[in-house]
């Protein structure tokens, strides 16, 4: 079975279990923020295992559901967790959940992650708004045959981030006392974290933050024609930064920490996409 057709077939078997339910947008939650989900309203839990073709988390952190539901009454899908390439994932694997929010009839998809911080004026807790992104991971979501079903074969990515959604962002921080950093996200394939020479070569290449993931979900989404806007909870101080081993408690304890203020954020963010 072709991509497009394991696309389709994976919507209707969600459609199935939310019957009339169409999101108007998508949201990705990253490593410790999945908990922002559990606050909708009518809420639908899907495990990942239970959809057809869709690729299940393996990662602490990562509780492996989609929930539809509403937010501030508008229709919002949420996926809690994602998968990497590092989990020994294909490229087009890790894409696929973020396809199959763009098959649902999304009008935006949202990205998040948490990151290890580069410029020196992060500090663990901050919330960047990602304006650009470097994919050194040494691989490509589109890398194969190309669906024309599904998007062009060379996808412009000069606005992968949508500046209309960022503007947005960045209005409803303001509109909370939310303090927002702005910057460029690098990926790395992963699993071990980056050596303080790699860390040094990053910021060199203009990136503010690090991580493993957002970027494949992005490139799907700008194949496929959906705006995208990305947000990166800074949880640690990479490394050569920071004076203590790196650890994935690390990054749990400090996105838990900013949960409150992430919430706040999506709260307003989400239904405002929605109504545009």
């Amino acid at each position: 079975m072709e991509l497009y057709e394991q696309l389709h077939e994976t919507a209707a078997a969600i459609r199935a279990r939310a019957p009339g339910f169409n999101p108007k947008v998508g949201i990705i939650l990253g490593s410790g923020l999945g908990g922002f989900a559990d606050g909708f309203e009518e809420k639908v839990s899907l495990p990942y295992r239970e959809l057809p073709h869709f690729p299940a988390s393996t990662v602490p952190g990562h509780a492996g559901r989609l929930v539809l539901g509403k937010l501030g009454g508008e229709p919002v899908v949420a996926m809690q967790g994602r998968v990497h390439y590092y989990e020994g994932f294909t490229p087009a694997q890790v894409a696929f959940p973020a396809r199959v929010l763009c098959t649902l009839g999304i009008k935006a998809l949202v990205v998040t992650n948490a990151a290890g911080g580069i410029n020196l004026e992060f500090a663990p807790g901050d919330l960047m708004v990602i304006t650009d992104h470097l994919n050194l991971s040494g691989w490509n979501v589109l890398t194969g045959p190309n669906d024309d079903r599904l998007g062009p074969r060379f996808p412009d990515m000069s606005a992968a981030y949508n500046p209309q959604l960022r503007a947005l962002l960045l209005e409803c921080a303001q509109r909370r006392n939310i303090a927002l950093r702005q910057g460029v996200y690098a990926i790395l394939s992963g699993p071990s974290y980056e050596t303080p020479a790699e860390i040094r070569m990053l910021r060199t290449l203009g990136a503010d933050a690090v991580g493993m993931s957002t970027v494949p979900e992005v490139i799907a989404a700008a194949h496929m024609g959906v705006p995208v806007a990305g947000i990166s909870c800074i949880t640690n101080l990479a490394a050569g930064i920071g004076h203590k081993p790196l650890s994935h408690g690390e990054v749990a304890e400090t996105a838990n920490r900013v949960k409150d203020v992430f919430a706040a954020l999506l709260s307003d963010f989400l239904p405002r996409i929605a109504k545009v």
